[in-house]
């Protein structure tokens, strides 16, 4: 469907077909969008660090990265990693702490002229239309009505949405709102498309589609961009679009730890060998499994004491999901082959991810070659009946940053209840919106089986469970 658009003219209100100006209020001319290897972004020992009640806390450190003009490069990592952080820092629109970041050999000042960006979730203004959101970008760049609205229209077209031009967001699926996302980005031809996480809202189905005509698009060589930079947690999505993955490690805060060169034939059959060679690879990169016996310290009272809220996000895992697995690893003599479980669950690795985090997290479980291991706590834990589990839950949930701080809180005040808005402005300096409501989603249900405090969504209240104290 979107393919078709590649046969009618670029949007004209930037650049017609051969670069050229074509409006006054235009960008300058773009060199030919071919594969030639300039360096577009450059980052250069970028550091990034918030502060927090215990002095600066770092999330980025010792970045040093290049984006070249003809590629596709994947942040690869888990939560608390910073690849959004890193690609907020590439578009300008968070500064460094320290380290530059050039577009083009020039220091940014601000936010980056030659970058635009699609959302995980869809950012979209509902009292649009689709055509006026696609337009956003060209107003704010003064290109007069008349331009701005025939280039809205091609670039509509060519994300595979004619016909849904005069169409509100509340009209369309998730897949139809974030192709308008996509539109917007792409119709201010931007040397450098930023994607966070954009395909992680969709249903598998419409994921799958989206991300596949993108790609058709971009080997079609008519792609309005000369360079694209993936944010993702899904190993399989880095191989299958990347052209070279940058794995992002998190413990004690967010370093490149690897750099994987991805040298595949497009289209990538998933079933191939190599592709699967390649899978297994950096999946053992972005585990660390290769480089320390076990996932960096959960247990050790010294790595413990250096945890932090915004260094030790809580992965999104549910306690039903993280005890389910325990409890398969225990069936199972205590210790398994991640990828030979999943494939009987008719998984990915990559979805069991989170569950393995929060098992680690929690010191019920560490990774050893290809295995996950239950520790003693954790065999305890995946061994004993609903009461006798959720003490041992919460002395392991207390030493968790956020439910140790909502804890706390409470303990402060054990008569009064604590809004859960504190908490949110709290994490706020550290994460998006979105990771927000995620990272207090989990520390709910955590706090909540464990009995350390209780919930009243209405009134979005936190207060201190009876007999807490026994608990820890």
């Amino acid at each position: 469907m979107a393919l078709k658009a590649l046969r009618k003219l670029r949007p004209t209100g930037l650049t017609g077909t051969t670069g050229t100006p074509t409006g006054p209020a235009a960008p300058a001319a773009t060199p030919p969008r071919a594969a030639d290897g300039d360096v577009l972004l450059e980052t250069v020992g970028l550091t990034k660090s918030y502060a927090g009640a215990d002095g600066e806390l770092p999330v980025l450190a010792g970045i040093d990265l290049k984006v070249r003009a003809g590629e596709i490069v994947a942040l690869l990592g888990k939560s608390g990693s910073g690849k959004s952080t890193l690609l907020r820092c590439l578009a300008g629109l968070i500064p460094t702490s320290s380290g530059t970041v050039s577009y083009r050999g020039e220091p940014l000042t601000g936010a980056n002229p030659g970058t635009a960006m699609v959302f995980q979730t869809f950012a979209l203004l509902p009292w649009l239309t689709v055509q006026q959101n696609v337009e956003l970008g060209l107003e704010a760049r003064g290109v007069p009505a008349e331009e701005r609205a025939r280039a809205a229209v091609q670039a509509i077209d060519l994300i595979g949405l004619d016909g849904f031009e005069s169409a509100y967001p509340k009209e369309l699926s998730g897949g139809m709102r974030q192709r308008v996302g996509f539109a917007r980005a792409l119709v201010v031809e931007p040397d450098v498309l930023m994607m966070d996480e954009p395909f992680s809202a969709l249903d598998v189905l419409t994921a799958e589609n989206l991300r596949g005509e993108l790609m058709e698009l971009w080997e079609s060589g008519q792609f309005p961009t000369r360079a694209v930079v993936l944010v993702t947690h899904n190993i399989e999505e880095a191989v299958l679009m990347a052209d070279r993955i940058v794995v992002l490690g998190s413990r004690p805060y967010g370093t490149i730890r690897e750099t994987v060169e991805v040298d595949l034939d497009r289209p990538r059959d998933r079933d191939a060998p190599a592709f699967q060679d390649l899978i297994d690879r950096v999946y053992r990169i972005m585990t660390g499994r290769q480089k320390e016996a076990r996932l960096s310290g959960r247990t050790e009272p010294a790595d413990q004491d250096k945890r932090t809220v915004a260094g030790t996000p809580l992965p999104a895992a549910t306690v039903d999901g993280l005890s389910g697995l325990a409890e398969m690893v225990a069936h199972r003599g205590g210790r398994c082959d991640l990828a030979d479980l999943a494939d009987e669950l008719g998984l990915d690795v990559d979805d069991m991810l989170p569950q393995v985090d929060a098992l680690d997290l929690l010191g019920f479980a560490r990774v050893s070659g290809d295995d996950l291991v239950l520790t003693e706590a954790g065999s305890a834990f995946a061994g004993a009946d609903v009461q006798t589990s959720k003490p041992l839950f919460a002395r392991a949930a207390t030493e968790v940053p956020l439910v140790k701080l909502i804890t706390n809180s409470l303990r402060q005040r054990p008569d009064a209840a604590v809004r859960a808005g504190f908490f949110r402005d709290l994490l706020a300096h550290h994460f998006t919106s979105e990771q927000v409501e995620r990272q207090l989603e989990t520390a709910t249900d955590w706090g909540r089986y464990a009995e350390l405090y209780t919930y009243d969504a209405d009134r979005q209240e936190y207060r201190l469970d009876e007999g807490a104290s026994a608990k820890i």
